[in-house]
């Protein structure tokens, strides 16, 4: 009987041994139709086998591989290609190719060009700005999707982040790089001057005062960009819209409000500032800036939280840095600031396999650790709460104490369509014109009225034109 049982063994295993050779065969002749012949043979061993079978069967499966684009250069890249080597070393089911396609505006052209073909990438990396144009444009496949299906815990996000990208009731991209402005400044000026360095400016009208007491010898004590991403923000902290249309989240925004109270109070108040010699208008190139401010040639300037270890290294122990929340008019008790950066979509003309594939690469990026060691590698929030609890991140906190101004302002920010941030189609055009009517007011030109007058027309017929081509 023992010889007999032994026989029936060994014939058994010898027809497991032929049907997986035929699987083979049938795999190399058979193209796709083999292939998925090939998966459904590793899954039904997945099911009947245990332990290290699992493991070989899903082995033998060739890997999904998906392709990421994105506009990370110098640290930035850095991480990225950390995060995608970690990821496809501890998913082998998954390879992430990650590709650089230049900065934000050349990538989405890109994609433009690459619709109708096979050449555009799985995942893409997007500005906020472009977030209206990759939901019009039908190209995308919503996280929420994923969300559901997978009963991913959102509450476990920043809801102060998530909400700019929740339109239409759906979170349609996944957060990655996010930012906002704050207030620096130099706090052994602010002594120097009989400023309380402990006690940064909070109102336009402190700032003013500030800027008037730090200025020296006809040379300004600030100095602020001309970048319309600061015009956007300082409309938030005032609890105001930027078009109509509830910000453009309510329904599609078909008017520009730049010409509204708050925008004609924010260029008088900085065009006064300029006019003074309190502020110094140093043009649109944000480094130009920065470098003032890491000279000490001027005392307070607005920038990125993202910039924040780049602007406290330039500086390299001259002087201390502060920083503070973005100043808002005296009298405004609501607002808050938008969160500026870029997220992460999933495109819709990929094979259902891929899409899931960058949906479980995305939660990958979103995991605490991950967004740990992201945050203190780029200076961006980290998206995740639990991130926090990092010994990394805090870590890096204890370091730089100057972000935590930038976590509580982030958690101070009130929630309305103001402070979600404006939606529209043509915002990187936008951005532009505003940016042009700023130069116009500060160099005398225009009155900052007429200025935000003659851009806001822009704005809204732009508006019409890109509501038309999507009906």
């Amino acid at each position: 009987m023992k010889r007999f049982g032994f026989g029936r063994l060994r014939f058994r295993r010898g027809m497991i041994l032929v049907l997986a050779m035929l699987m083979l065969v049938l795999a190399g002749c058979g193209g796709n139709s083999g292939a998925n012949a090939n998966t459904e043979a590793n899954n039904t061993s997945s099911n009947n086998e245990a332990g290290s079978d699992k493991g070989t069967a899903n082995a033998a499966s060739a890997p999904v591989k998906i392709t990421w684009w994105h506009s990370m250069s110098g640290a930035g890249e850095k991480a990225i290609n950390k995060i995608v080597s970690d990821f496809n070393a501890s998913h082998p089911e998954i390879q992430v190719e990650a590709v650089y396609q230049g900065k934000y505006d050349e990538s989405l052209n890109k994609l433009k060009a690459s619709l109708g073909s096979a050449s555009g990438p799985d995942l893409i990396q997007v500005y906020e700005i472009g977030s209206k144009f990759m939901i019009d444009s039908k190209m995308i496949t919503p996280v929420q999707k994923f969300i559901d299906e997978d009963k991913f815990d959102l509450s476990s996000l920043e809801p102060n982040i998530t909400r700019y990208y929740t339109i239409g009731g759906q979170l349609n991209a996944m957060p990655f790089n996010t930012s906002n402005p704050i207030l620096y400044y130099n706090k052994d000026a602010f002594k120097a001057a009989g400023l309380d360095p402990e006690n940064p400016p909070k109102t336009f009208e402190e700032f003013e005062a500030a800027a008037k007491a730090l200025s020296k010898n006809g040379k300004p004590g600030a100095a602020i960009a001309i970048y319309g991403w600061f015009m956007e923000q300082l409309f938030a902290n005032q609890s105001a819209e930027y078009v109509n249309g509830g910000n453009g989240r309510d329904q599609a925004a078909t008017e520009s409000l730049l010409a509204s109270e708050a925008g004609v109070k924010t260029l008088d108040w900085w065009k006064k500032m300029v006019d003074e010699k309190a502020v110094a208008n140093l043009g649109r190139d944000t480094d130009d800036t920065d470098s003032a401010f890491a000279a000490g040639q001027v005392a307070m300037t607005l920038n990125s939280t993202a910039a924040l270890r780049k602007m406290v290294d330039a500086v390299g122990g001259k002087f201390e840095v502060g920083t503070g929340f973005l100043p808002r008019p005296e009298g405004v008790k609501e607002g808050g600031v938008v969160v500026g950066g870029a997220s992460l979509y999933i495109m819709n003309n990929k094979p259902d396999e891929e899409q899931k594939a960058a949906w479980e690469f995305i939660k990958y990026v979103a995991s605490p650790e991950v967004q740990a060691e992201w945050s203190v590698s780029t200076g961006y929030f980290p998206i995740t709460k639990a991130a926090y609890d990092q010994q990394v991140l805090k870590d890096n906190m204890a370091k730089y104490p100057q972000f935590q101004t930038a976590v509580d302002q982030l958690h101070a920010s009130s929630a309305s369509n103001a402070t979600s941030g404006a939606v529209m189609g043509i915002f990187p055009e936008a951005r532009q014109i505003v940016e042009g009517a700023i130069e116009e007011a500060l160099n005398g030109q225009k009155q900052p009225e007429q200025a935000l007058q003659d851009a806001a027309a822009q704005i809204t017929d732009k508006l019409k034109q890109y509501n038309e081509t999507v009906k």
